[in-house]
């Protein structure tokens, strides 16, 4: 080769296209749709609420990440959410776990560490089982997890139902202070300490996935899995750890849930899984495997929040009347049954935002895959 010869420049390792932006491009625009439609989204109030809120559900759906980037799905996450919050509340109320002084009146008693040790530990412990017994089972019966997950639900909900009686009970101050507590920061704003936990998570399930070799086994597990098993991955031991870390990230949100509403009772988590998978596909993660990542799901995260409390933020009667309509139809507006029961409408607008988003994302990521 001559010294004025060209070198041939090397292809790009990476081809972004606009299925990679969809999740920011979605976040933006109902960002600035809300600014404009919902009254003081854009302060540090409602700043607050989304993070106090969105944190459960972004722990949950951490745990859904590892999951749906091996290929599989995990429909139990709700109901073990809600066992492991049973668990905890039904011990907190025993005599030789937590003992009567944890419902005494007055100020909260002092609670050692070996005390919430024996509440907290062993809600996590058994959901973790759980998860395990669910990943063995979808390994060796050869069946879909989503069966098998499906069977898994089932069987925590039979399992809060015979712990609780049906009853609510209280749970560890602890758990209270986590769910409502936050620090004053500058500026007048509040962050909660839910979501420093929920940030915690965050960062080691993204630490574990890019830059531990088991997060590499994840991926290749579910971008194609004979592959991977060729290459000597365990694909079947990445299948057990992604559902047991899946329970272990929805028993603590459960747990977190139950501090955060001061009580634990069996009308809790209830949308948490289709919450849960909606943020993370929102975000970009294939459910096919083998795409996405924590970073997706903070922004998918970040975008069901926006959606949620942007829509309770809506006041149809304010918006109507700063029309350029005539009186008239102000009035005929103001009494039809669409601004007369728009609370009501919040949830179908909801599903009709996330529907259209989600589809939207799909099409984009088959694509690019095709």
């Amino acid at each position: 080769m001559t010294a004025s010869a060209k070198t041939p420049e090397l292809p790009l390792q990476r081809r972004y296209d606009i299925a990679d932006f969809a999740p920011f491009i979605t976040l933006a625009v109902l960002m600035v749709l809300f600014s404009v439609v919902a009254e003081n989204f854009l302060s540090l109030r409602t700043l607050t609420i989304m993070l106090q809120q969105g944190a459960v559900l972004a722990i949950v759906a951490t745990g859904l990440t590892f999951v749906l980037l091996a290929a599989e799905i995990d429909l139990s996450v709700g109901m073990v959410a809600l066992l492991a919050a049973c668990l905890c509340g039904v011990l907190w109320e025993q005599p030789w776990a937590a003992g009567p002084q944890s419902l005494a009146d007055g100020p909260p008693p002092v609670v050692s560490l070996w005390t919430l040790l024996r509440v907290l530990v062993p809600p996590l412990l058994l959901v973790l089982a759980l998860g395990a017994l669910t990943g063995v089972l979808t390994v060796s019966s050869g069946l879909p997890s989503f069966i098998i997950s499906l069977a898994m639900m089932n069987i925590a909900l039979g399992l809060s139902r015979f712990l609780t009686g049906s009853r609510k009970f209280s749970v560890p101050q602890l758990l209270q202070e986590l769910g409502n507590g936050s620090w004053q920061l500058p500026l007048g704003f509040r962050c909660p300490k839910s979501a420093a936990v929920a940030a915690v998570v965050l960062l080691v399930a993204h630490l574990v996935l890019q830059h531990l070799r088991f997060g590499r086994f994840v991926y290749m597990t579910g971008g194609n899995r004979e592959a991977a098993r060729l290459s000597g991955v365990p694909t079947n031991r990445i299948i057990v750890a992604c559902l047991s870390i899946s329970a272990v990230t929805a028993g603590l949100g459960g747990m977190l849930n139950a501090g955060r509403l001061n009580s634990v009772s069996l009308d809790q988590n209830a949308d948490l899984l289709l919450n849960a998978v909606a943020c993370v596909v929102l975000g970009g993660t294939s459910l096919f495997g083998g795409e996405g990542g924590i970073g997706r799901t903070l922004i998918g995260v970040a975008t069901f929040m926006v959606l949620q409390v942007g829509l309770n933020l809506i006041n149809v009667v304010r918006l109507v009347k700063s029309w350029p309509l005539s009186p008239a139809w102000k009035e005929w507006a103001l009494q039809s049954s669409v601004v007369t029961q728009f609370d009501m409408l919040r949830p179908f607008l909801l599903g009709v935002a996330l529907l259209l988003a989600l589809v939207i994302q799909g099409r984009l990521l088959a694509r690019r895959r095709g």
